[in-house]
C-alpha cells in the first residue's frame, strides 16, 4: 500500500511538472507574438484598383504582364454592338526589383502611347511590436504621345510627354473591405489650346469589398481640382469605374464599367470625355498574368 501511495505521489508531481512546463511555453510564445510585427498583405489584389494604381507592387524578381482592353462607349448604338466593335488596348510589364521597388513600361493604343513607371513602398500597414495604420507608396510615371504630327514645323520630343506623380495611401480594414485616397497631380508639357491647363490637380478614392475568397468588386473616382470643365476646350468629367476581380490562381482577371477611354493616368485623369449619365460607359477587361523570374 505504501508503494502504491508512493508511486501515485511521485505520478502526481510529473504531471504538476509537464502542466508548468507547458505554461511557461506558453507564456513565451504569446510572448513572442507581443514583439512580433504582422504586416498587412493583399490590401488590393492587383496592382491597379481599375484604371488606376493601388499600394501593391509586385515582389522582388516577379513580373507582371498586364493585358487591358477598353469598348468604345455603349451609347454608340447597336450599328456599333454597343461599342464591342470599338477596342482600346494597352499592354504593361511591371517588374519588382526589391520588394519595395517596382519599375514598369507600356504601350497603348490610345495616342499610340508609350509609357513608364516606377513605385516605391514608404511604409507598410503593420501591427504587433511595430504600428503603422495605412500603407504608403509613391508613384511616377511619364508618358510619351507618338501620333503622327500633322502641323507645318517639327514637333519636339520633350513636348509629347505628361508626367504623373501619385501619393498611395490605403487601409486593409478587415479581411473583406480596403480602402485608398490618392493625392495626384499630371503635368501635360503640350495641351490642346492656350486655355486648357498644363497643370491638373486631383484626388483619387478606391476601395475593394471582398465578396467570395475570390471574388471581390472594386470602386474607383478620381476628383479633378478645378472643376473638369472650367477653362478648358473639351468638355470633360470626373473619371469613374466599378468592376470585380476573379483570382484563378496565377491570373487575376477584372472585369469593370469605366466612363473613360484611356487606361495611363495621364488620359483618365484629365483627358476623360464619357458621361456617365448619358450612356458614355465603356465596358473594359484587364488580364494580369504573374511569372516568377528570380
Amino acid at each position: 500500500m505504501k508503494k502504491i501511495k508512493l508511486l501515485f505521489t511521485i505520478l502526481l508531481m510529473f504531471v504538476s511538472c509537464i502542466s508548468l512546463n507547458a505554461q511557461d511555453i506558453d507564456d513565451l510564445l504569446n510572448e513572442t507574438d507581443v514583439n512580433k510585427t504582422e504586416y498587412a498583405t493583399a490590401t488590393f489584389k492587383s496592382t491597379h484598383i481599375v484604371s488606376g494604381h493601388s499600394i501593391e507592387r509586385m515582389p522582388e524578381g516577379q513580373l507582371d504582364f498586364r493585358i487591358s482592353h477598353r469598348f468604345g462607349e455603349i451609347n454608340s448604338g447597336a450599328y456599333n454592338l454597343w461599342g464591342l466593335d470599338q477596342a482600346n488596348i494597352h499592354f504593361g510589364l511591371d517588374y519588382g526589383i526589391t520588394d519595395w521597388l517596382m519599375i514598369g513600361v507600356g504601350r497603348g493604343t490610345y495616342e499610340k502611347t508609350y509609357d513608364g513607371l516606377l513605385k516605391l513602398t514608404l511604409w507598410r500597414q503593420c501591427k504587433g511590436e511595430k504600428n503603422m495604420p495605412v500603407t504608403i507608396s509613391y508613384l511616377a510615371t511619364v508618358a510619351g504621345n507618338s501620333l503622327k504630327w500633322e502641323g507645318t514645323e517639327p514637333l519636339p520630343f520633350w513636348d509629347r510627354l505628361s508626367y504623373t506623380h501619385q501619393i498611395l495611401i490605403a487601409r486593409k480594414f478587415n479581411e473583406r473591405f480596403s480602402f485608398e485616397i490618392n493625392p495626384t497631380y499630371v503635368h501635360l508639357n503640350m495641351v490642346a489650346t492656350e486655355v486648357d491647363p498644363n497643370d491638373v490637380w486631383a484626388v483619387g478614392l478606391g476601395a475593394r469589398f471582398k465578396l467570395t475568397k475570390r471574388i471581390s468588386v472594386n470602386a474607383e473616382y478620381y476628383y479633378v481640382i478645378p472643376p473638369v470643365n472650367d477653362f478648358r476646350s473639351t468638355t470633360t468629367y470626373h473619371p469613374l469605374s466599378i468592376g470585380f476581380d476573379i483570382e484563378t490562381g496565377g491570373h487575376v482577371f477584372q472585369f469593370h464599367l469605366s466612363n473613360s477611354l484611356a487606361m495611363i493616368e495621364k488620359g483618365f485623369i484629365s483627358e476623360t470625355t464619357g458621361n456617365w449619365l448619358d450612356g458614355g460607359i465603356h465596358i473594359g477587361f484587364n488580364i494580369s498574368r504573374v511569372f516568377a523570374l528570380k
